[in-house]
């Protein structure tokens, strides 16, 4: 069987940063749902009773075991013994801040999906022309097996093969510097 994907480059691989996108979206929307400022009193085990993690939206004033614990898990005469040991915090976040910073990770993941998704499209373009066109041998590729250089098809070989190039001749030119620098010495 020959499925619709198979000849035109599509693969799951593609999928995942659409999925992640659309995550990042639906996050971006529910974090509207949600206050900048909190209070988060910790309260630890106290006798019987076991520790909680209580949030909610007051005032820094406000930021007390007195008003975030709701409803209080100890009897009245207990109240002031339990929240002493409650250890709370006021929290403050930019969501604003979230939101761009989201945004500006969006742009440059979807970027660099129409870039992936352009080379797909252009590298079958660039094969077809290569078929035509005689390659340039410099000293370097006429010394390779000529089936090395038939397998230089795709950018990502020709690049790979440059920088084998570069790194070969910064090599010989350590090596005539350092053969200069035992000659002078």
């Amino acid at each position: 069987k020959m499925y619709w994907w198979k000849g035109s480059g599509f693969s799951v691989i593609t999928l995942i940063p659409i999925i992640i996108i659309l995550d990042a979206v639906v996050f971006v929307l529910h974090l509207q749902n949600y206050q900048d400022v909190r209070c988060k009193c910790i309260c630890p085990p106290y006798r019987n009773f076991s520790g909680n993690i209580y949030n909610r939206n007051v005032t820094q004033k406000d930021c007390n075991c007195l008003h975030v614990v709701d409803p209080m898990p100890v009897p009245g005469h207990d109240v002031e013994a339990y929240c002493l040991l409650c250890e709370c915090k006021y929290e403050e976040r930019s969501s604003n801040t979230i939101k761009v910073t989201i945004i500006l990770y969006l742009t440059v993941v979807g970027a660099l999906l129409l870039y992936m998704v352009f080379l797909l499209l252009v590298e079958p373009l660039i094969r077809k022309r290569d078929l035509y066109t005689q390659p340039l041998h410099n000293e370097e590729e006429a010394e390779e097996p000529p089936s090395v250089v038939d397998r230089n098809n795709t950018m990502l070989e020709r690049v790979e093969g440059a920088q084998q190039r570069w790194k070969k001749q910064v090599q010989e030119q350590r090596k005539t510097v350092f053969d200069r620098h035992k000659m002078l010495s």
